[in-house]
């Protein structure tokens, strides 16, 4: 009987206590759901979640202002639809938010930088906006619309959403959804030239662009030996930057800066009405012979990210379009205009110089972080007077006035855009090359892809060498653009990328020069 009593009172205690838990849980789940809902509202998101600008602008998008009269709230496409995935991330980007909140500066930071697409690809779901825009071929869908979904269905893996979508849930005036008819049309001409500049001598000249109020500067470039690529015990050396090979450039003129906007879109309005290719979706620029000077079509979307034209860095024009250009102002000045080759470019990089970069200081200072950085702060090294790049950069680019030359009075070279060149990229180009004085050379005899020299306005320490490559990533530059055919003007997803131009000597200068 006592045994039996024991029991009953063991098992009735065990029933207390799961009676008891049981109702902390449920209070738990009612409290923690509440607390979730609470957490979830667009009042709470902003007060944590500081963004100047984050709510005008979803007030006058199409997610806020549309005529279902439906608003489409800050959870609904900055986390995942639902399950433990919504509670995971809002769990994480809760805890982001509050330590940025205490502990960070809110006014210090670059929120026109955070909202681009790399940034914004980390804090919105594809699921979440195929949650809502469920039928991606609706009734009321443009012909454009259809292909661009079209397109978008046959590799979903490698798009997202926003990749065009970028604005729709926080809108931008900058931002074009569209071919852009508009963009690059002529304002307001001020003196017009009627002729080119007149070349007699190897000496520094000021071009001019007949028929257009633009005008540009060219600087000689000696010519030398030099030593191309990096010796092994460079900081930050990859491999398609040897062996070093000595090299014989002959001297040449370079443009003092990278070419401008005022200068492509002279180009452009005088040529955008022009002859066309567009029978090559994803295209090989040997196989297109520029035998006509022809013009960019109507870009989709905005190539100057908003940022402004005049004096900044022409960007977003493919490999093809650089070319062309080159070609037409060959066409209006009477000069030989090109791309530089690789070796012409590093050449005249260095100017001179044989350290990693031609303002001699280590790229591992540059690097610094934490502590050290705080020490040396960016403000403090020489790369800020010479270099726009990711640490000073505020994640755009800059007109040259803002940077000092290198020793031939080039500006820009390391910064601000990478610089397409003509040869065909290779990882082995160097090697390729035979033993003794190499003379002039332009590269591999064939290719895929081009190579681009300098560092660009989003660039780390370790690309703000001189012997630095990179080259043209043209499949992937093109993933946004929607239209069939692809663009063979325009890159839809680079935006680092520009060029500066180098003229020829003619015979009766190269007699001058050499004697």
């Amino acid at each position: 009987m006592i045994k039996k009593l024991y029991f009953f009172y063991i098992n009735k205690r065990w029933i207390y206590i799961f009676l008891f838990g049981l109702c902390i849980g449920v209070i738990l789940f009612i409290l923690g759901n509440k607390a979730i809902k609470i957490t979830s509202t667009d009042v709470f998101c902003e007060s944590c979640h500081v963004h100047t600008h984050a709510e005008s602008s979803w007030k006058l998008s199409t997610h806020f202002d549309n005529q279902s009269g439906i608003f489409v709230h800050c959870i609904e496409c900055h986390l995942p639809p639902g399950g433990l995935p919504y509670l995971r991330e809002k769990a994480k980007l809760g805890a982001k938010d509050i330590y940025g909140k205490i502990f960070k500066d809110i006014s210090a930071i670059n929120w026109e930088e955070k909202s681009k697409l790399e940034h914004a690809v980390k804090f919105t779901y594809k699921e979440s906006c195929l949650r809502c825009h469920q039928n991606l071929f609706p009734l009321t869908l443009s012909k454009e619309g259809d292909e661009a979904h079209l397109y978008y269905s046959q590799i979903p893996d490698k798009l997202r959403c926003i990749n065009c979508h970028l604005y729709v849930g926080h809108f931008s005036e900058d931002a074009v959804h569209a071919k852009n008819i508009a963009f690059g049309k002529k304002i307001e001409e001020k003196e017009i030239y009627t002729q080119p500049a007149e070349v007699t001598t190897f000496e520094n000249f000021t071009e001019y662009i007949p028929g257009t109020s633009v005008k540009f500067e060219m600087v000689t470039i000696p010519g030398d030996t030099f030593f191309i690529g990096s010796p092994e015990t460079e900081s930050f050396r990859r491999e398609d930057e040897g062996p070093q090979r000595e090299v014989k450039i002959s001297p040449f003129f370079m443009s003092k800066i990278e070419v401008t906007w005022d200068e492509y879109l002279a180009y452009y309005n005088q040529t955008a009405a022009e002859g066309r290719t567009t029978d090559h979706v994803i295209f090989r620029e040997d196989e297109l012979n520029i035998d006509a000077i022809s013009g960019p079509t109507p870009p989709y979307g905005s190539p100057d990210q908003g940022w402004g034209t005049g004096k900044l860095p022409a960007i977003t024009m493919t490999f093809y379009a650089a070319k062309a250009y080159c070609k037409w102002l060959s066409g209006v000045t009477g000069k030989k205009y090109r791309l530089p080759t690789e070796a012409e470019w590093e050449y005249a990089c260095r100017g001179g110089t044989t350290d990693p970069n031609f303002f001699n200081e280590n790229p591992k200072k540059i690097k610094q972080k934490g502590f050290l950085r705080k020490i040396f702060s960016v403000d403090s090294l020489k790369v800020n007077q010479f270099v726009n790049f990711r640490g000073n950069s505020e994640g755009k680019t800059i007109e040259p006035s803002s940077s000092k030359p290198n020793p031939f009075g080039l500006i820009n070279l390391l910064g601000n855009v990478s610089e397409f060149c003509s040869d065909w990229y290779s990882t082995d180009t160097y090697a390729g090359y035979p033993e003794g004085l190499v003379i002039d050379p332009t590269g591999p005899a064939e290719g895929i892809e081009h190579v681009i020299r300098g560092g660009s306005y989003r660039s780390p320490a370790a690309e703000i060498r001189s012997a630095s490559r990179g080259h043209t990533r043209t499949e992937a530059w093109l993933l946004t653009d929607p239209q069939m055919p692809k663009s063979i003007w325009w890159y839809s997803d680079c935006n680092h990328v520009g060029f500066r131009v180098v003229c020829e000597l003619d015979n009766n200068i190269k007699r001058k020069s050499s004697e």
